[in-house]
């Protein structure tokens, strides 16, 4: 409520919840672009048995995209919530928890700290978008999405 002293309380609910989805798909969208213009060390970071490493970076940047698209533009937002929740839960299982379990061979030792630092803030990273994610499988979305216009161009309350 305005007035309140509460900060969000200036922003209407509408406008909260763009921010709310803008700013949470960044990190998905950075990192999409980043699987496939960029991907030295994503594919250095992948577990062994992935077979054809460029060409599932390609598909993972693409997976991202589509899910950090989703939330940002509110379009089928559940669906693409529960894309990234697969995607978080296949990649923390099978790259970050082993990764600050295990060291690879071939790390200098004066290295390994980064190594450890980078896996353990990743594990927890990912741990919390998963919960970001969960919470958006049962998000509303405001006026400002596409599932909203969607609704009301069909002649839905939305």
């Amino acid at each position: 409520m305005p007035g309140s002293g509460y900060p969000g309380a200036v922003l209407s609910r509408d406008v909260n919840d763009l921010l709310f989805r803008v700013l949470v798909s960044t990190i998905f969208l950075g990192l999409g672009m980043e699987h496939i213009f960029s991907d030295e060390l994503i594919q250095f970071l992948m577990p062994h048995w992935v077979p054809f490493a460029r060409l599932a970076s390609i598909g993972v940047g693409v997976l991202l995209l589509i899910g950090g698209s989703s939330i940002a533009l509110g379009f089928h937002l559940r669906a693409g919530a529960f894309l990234l929740i697969g995607f978080l839960t296949v990649v923390t299982a099978s790259v970050h928890l082993p990764g600050v379990l295990h060291r690879p061979e071939g790390i200098p030792e004066h290295w390994a700290w980064v190594w450890d630092i980078m896996q353990r803030t990743n594990l927890v990273k990912n741990t919390c978008l998963i919960g970001v994610c969960i919470h958006l499988t049962r998000h509303r979305v405001g006026r400002y999405s596409l599932d909203a216009r969607r609704g009301r161009l069909a002649g839905d309350s939305a």
